[in-house]
This record gives C-alpha cells, sequence and structure tokens, in this order.
C-alpha cells in the first residue's frame, strides 16, 4: 500500500510541476498592456482555464498522498531488538580460583609428624616450664 501511494505521489508532483511551468504568469501581459484597462491588467479572469483546473486537482491529488503517507508512516508497527536477542551470559570479571589437586603423598600420615607444625597444636613447654 505504501509503494502505489508513493510511486502515485511521485507522479503527481512531477506533473504538478510540469502544469506550472506550461502557465503564463499573471503579469505576463502587463508589458503590453501599459495603456489597457485594469481588468485586463490585474483581474476578472473569467472562466478558469483547462490548466487551472489541472493544476487545482493535481494540488489536492499532491496533499491527498502527502498526508496519507504521513498517516500510514505513524502506523507502522516496529518490533524491539531487545525481544529477539537471548539473553546475555554472565561473565565473572575474576580469574576462577585455582584448586591444587592433593595427592595421599602430599598430606602428612596421622602417624608421621609434619616438617612444619600445625597452628592447631599446642606450643612445646618452654624450658624450664612443665
Amino acid at each position: 500500500m505504501n509503494i502505489v501511494i508513493v510511486i502515485i505521489h511521485i507522479f503527481v508532483s512531477i506533473a504538478l510541476i510540469l502544469i506550472v511551468l506550461l502557465q503564463t504568469g499573471r503579469g505576463a501581459d502587463i508589458g503590453a498592456a501599459f495603456g489597457g484597462s485594469s481588468q485586463t491588467l490585474f483581474g476578472s479572469a473569467g472562466p478558469a482555464s483547462f490548466l487551472n483546473k489541472l493544476t487545482t486537482a493535481a494540488a489536492v491529488l499532491f496533499m491527498l498522498t502527502s498526508l496519507s503517507m504521513a498517516y500510514l508512516s505513524g502506523q507502522k508497527i516496529t518490533g524491539s531488538i531487545i525481544k529477539e536477542t537471548p539473553p546475555p551470559v554472565e561473565q565473572s570479571t575474576f580469574p576462577a580460583p585455582q584448586t591444587v589437586p592433593t595427592t595421599p603423598q602430599s598430606r602428612p600420615s596421622e602417624g608421621n609428624q609434619s616438617p612444619m607444625p600445625d597452628a592447631r597444636q599446642e606450643a612445646p613447654p618452654a624450658p624450664g616450664e612443665k
């Protein structure tokens, strides 16, 4: 529907330009009518000529197509891009914590003492203290 109205609008605008250019201006006979009556100079054009009627019809058609294109452009239904995209994947800005694998060799056994005392163990008694 929009394409048809745009095509009609283009043809009517070109026709309106050509029709206006074909017409003679109101002051075209002023140079030849210096001694003429005031009716020939400014007024009483008599019945409208064919080009005047054609100009009026083309102008009305031009205005109707302009208004209809403006109305139809306001009635466009647009979709949202946001609704069509999948939700974003959340990414952490901090690197993932590294886990150190523990093997049986790296863990001290219960019977052996560890080379470093554990913070939870009691400190050995000071010399001279029991």
